[in-house]
């Protein structure tokens, strides 16, 4: 049976990167996403990421054709809004796609992961857990997948299991530059408060997924890596 990373939402933008360098690495790719990718080596599996059931029904099924050596939980859903504009649906919304169902996955990953005595989970975060206005809902959800990782790590290190996350900052997917166009007040204000001066890439995301990824990173766990440019630098408690 061949191995397979499993990553959800990885049709576009910074889960399409993972996915492809991924793949370009050597990994057998399993892409569970509303809409399918267009990198051909990705077998993509059209899922309702927020239905428990299809879920559960999904990852049974790739469970059976494949040894699921890896998950990377990177579908999330974004939308800013201030407090008092914050209500139960989009709390519903966020918390259902960034939090419950990085939970669903990797409980059905997990049995198999114990089993063979290795594993690899990996949390896509934002440095918005830091704090950042209108990013309650947001906020909250990617700063719960931080702690979730932390817990994951104690219960599952003795199994060959890690859990890390990775926590991007500014990053020029297509939405981004959507909302920040290029030679814009707000995109030149961004890039001037970030230490490296620019804004990332969903390749540089990439890179440290691969990291955590691969079979040499055994002895790290439980860890978030601000891909940030340095935006972290001077926030995150030492």
């Amino acid at each position: 049976m061949k191995k397979a990373v499993v990553i959800t939402g990885a049709s576009s933008g910074i889960g399409k990167a993972i996915a492809e360098m991924a793949v370009n690495s050597g990994y057998t790719v399993v892409n569970l996403d509303l809409n399918s990718s267009d990198c051909k080596k990705v077998r993509s599996v059209q899922v309702d990421l927020t239905d428990s059931k299809a879920v559960t029904e999904t990852l049974t099924n790739v469970g059976r054709e494949f040894e699921i050596a890896a998950l990377i939980n990177n579908a999330g859903f974004a939308r800013t809004s201030p407090l008092e504009e914050t209500d139960d649906i989009l709390l519903q919304k966020t918390f259902d796609l960034n939090l419950r169902c990085a939970v669903r996955c990797a409980r059905m990953v997990l049995p198999g992961m114990k089993r063979r005595g290795f594993g690899r989970i990996i949390n896509v975060s934002s440095r918005s857990a830091l704090g950042r206005e209108l990013r309650t809902a947001y906020a909250a959800s990617k700063g719960g997948l931080i702690s979730m990782t932390r817990v994951w790590a104690l219960e599952l290190g003795r199994y060959g299991i890690t859990a890390n996350c990775v926590a991007p900052g500014p990053i020029a997917t297509e939405l981004f530059d959507d909302m920040n166009p290029n030679g814009t007040g707000r995109r030149k204000k961004m890039i001037s408060e970030i230490p490296v001066g620019r804004i990332g890439t969903p390749a540089d995301v990439a890179h440290a997924v691969q990291f955590f990824l691969s079979p040499g990173s055994g002895y790290v766990t439980g860890q978030t890596l601000y891909v940030c440019g340095g935006l972290s630098a001077g926030v995150a408690p030492v």
